[in-house]
């Protein structure tokens, strides 16, 4: 078959900064790599062009989300491809480094190239001799390589330089091949920013600071003083991924709750998170509610701030998705989703229920307080309030003491923000506030620089 540039389809999650892919092998069947649990966007991809999903590929045992592989093996029949080395517990084709998998026309070769995970692969799609593109996974991405801490700190060096062969081992395609990531912009796996989620072998040879690297030391140190902090869950699902996620029999979804039903959950241990937009959340939530907007980024918050073993009840608000909120969820392995409050804040108030707010304020009235920064590293270093206290929200939880009381919380935009005050408000803090917009907006209400460095 001749292969278009319209058979490759991208499923894009932007919350997780992710791509999967979707190739149409021309004869009703297609072949999907590093598809998510939530297959949704793929489902509707493959429908439209009446496709069956005949291979389901992983280049990893992902960290930041669970595998669709089963269940597309269990739905469509898909046979699984996957490294040997990864040793999964599930039925599967292992490939050594060079297996090819004829795809009917088109041919699918594992190159093994470790680093982000010790038994990654990427996967060569050749028509005939020729190189049409490679699905690179957490190996080359655009403008920059992969993670190689996921397994722990203290195997980061060792990975990082595997790392640095597997990337110069892609160098040696020719410069016309297509590169086709799974992490991208957003990733914590990865990820410079940037819109470009594909690229080519040429290009990244010219524009990959990695792949210009003199030597394997430098490198190396590039690599590793690039990495920021990444989600706390992130260190469970690898292991999920190789034993196989469990086969979902039907969608996930929220069973509605009273009043009375939430508050005899939050006494044997449930967790409150509450999804409403951020002002609505300020203008008033029940006590101990932690504040997670519905958005792309939901998942990663949701995992990052709580662990997968508690009971979770929703607030939601009007109109807001309960499909979107539990697929989020179970994309991470969240299975344990007690259900949402029917009818939000409205029923809770008619129930007698208590309220607390959250201060929300614009730049200009910011003034004097004092000033917690709650984005990342990098982020802050690039520009910040002169004065704030810095603490990643993710370190929040175990760092609450050493927020200063009565502070303004300032991340972006403010839904980090919000999540992070609600934390302070659990752990007892009084009088806080929310910066609502971020610095770039203080800057332009005061008129005064913005700080830059740690």
């Amino acid at each position: 078959m001749g292969f278009a540039d319209d058979h490759l389809i991208p499923l894009v999650d932007e919350g997780l900064g992710n791509s999967a892919h979707l190739v149409d092998l021309g004869d009703g069947r297609a072949l999907a790599v590093d598809a998510s649990r939530d297959l949704r966007a793929l489902r509707a991809a493959a429908d439209r062009r009446g496709l069956t999903v005949a291979f389901a590929a992983d280049t990893h045992l992902h960290a930041d989300f669970l595998s669709g592989a089963v269940q597309l093996a269990h739905d469509d029949g898909a046979a699984v491809l996957a490294s040997a080395a990864g040793n999964r517990a599930f039925e599967h084709t292992a490939l050594a480094d060079g297996d090819e998998t004829d795809l009917g026309g088109l041919t699918l070769r594992a190159l093994a190239t470790p680093g982000h995970t010790d038994e990654h692969v990427s996967f060569l799609l050749l028509d005939g001799t020729r190189e049409l593109g490679v699905f690179t996974g957490g190996s080359l991405i655009v403008g920059s390589a992969a993670r190689t801490d996921l397994l722990g700190a203290e195997r980061a060096e060792e990975l990082a330089r595997a790392q640095y062969h597997s990337l110069r081992r892609l160098a040696e395609l020719p410069d016309t091949t297509a590169v086709w990531p799974t992490h991208g912009a957003g990733s914590f796996c990865s990820a410079p920013p940037g819109a470009e989620r594909t690229t080519t072998i040429g290009a990244q040879k010219r524009a990959n600071t990695l792949l210009a690297a003199p030597d394997e030391d430098t490198f190396v140190r590039q690599l590793l003083g690039s990495l920021g902090s990444y989600p706390a869950y992130f260190d469970r699902l690898g292991e999920i991924n190789r034993r196989g996620p469990a086969i979902l029999r039907a969608a996930p979804g929220l069973t509605a709750l009273t009043a009375d039903q939430v508050r005899s959950l939050l006494d044997q241990g449930a967790q409150l998170v509450d999804v409403r937009p951020v002002a609505d959340f300020a203008a008033g939530h029940i006590p101990g509610a932690l504040s997670i907007p519905l958005r792309e980024a939901f998942a990663t918050w949701l995992g990052w701030l709580l662990p997968d073993t508690t009971p979770l009840v929703f607030v939601t608000g009007p109109g807001q998705d309960l499909a979107e909120i539990a697929w989020q969820a179970w994309k991470i392995g969240y299975e344990g989703l007690a259900g949402h409050l029917e009818g939000g804040m409205a029923a809770w108030t008619a129930d007698g229920g208590p309220r607390e707010r959250i201060d929300l304020l614009t730049a200009d009235r910011v003034a004097e307080r004092p000033v917690l920064d709650i984005r990342q590293a990098a982020e802050h270093g690039a520009g910040h309030i002169p004065g704030a206290v810095h603490i990643e929200l993710g370190d929040l939880a175990s760092r609450s003491d050493a927020a200063p009381k009565g502070a303004v919380v300032a991340c972006g935009h403010g839904e980090r923000a919000m999540t992070a005050a609600s934390l302070l408000q659990r752990a007892g803090h009084r009088g806080l506030a929310v910066l609502d917009g971020g610095p770039a907006d203080w800057a332009k209400a005061t008129g005064r620089p913005l700080e830059e460095g740690a």
